[in-house]
């Protein structure tokens, strides 16, 4: 079993439309588990499992996807 990781950022992915932008940028990155976002989080929290990433790479995936990142 790989050393898995979780990692969660605050981010501006704040609807369905957003998650829909977002997703097929961290589908497509090689390393990812699985990903959410909780939108009812009022720091729109993403959660993302990894075996390989590092903070930064996830970090600007998203932000290439236009919205902001924050590790938490």
């Amino acid at each position: 079993m790989l050393n898995m990781k979780t990692y969660k950022f605050k981010t501006t992915i704040n609807c369905g439309s957003c998650v829909r932008a977002v997703t097929p940028h961290l589908n497509k990155l090689e390393g990812v588990q699985d990903w959410k976002v909780d939108t009812d989080n009022p720091d729109k929290i993403l959660e993302v499992n990894t075996d390989s990433l590092d903070a930064q790479v996830i970090k600007s995936t998203v932000e290439k996807a236009g919205f902001k990142a924050e590790q938490v």
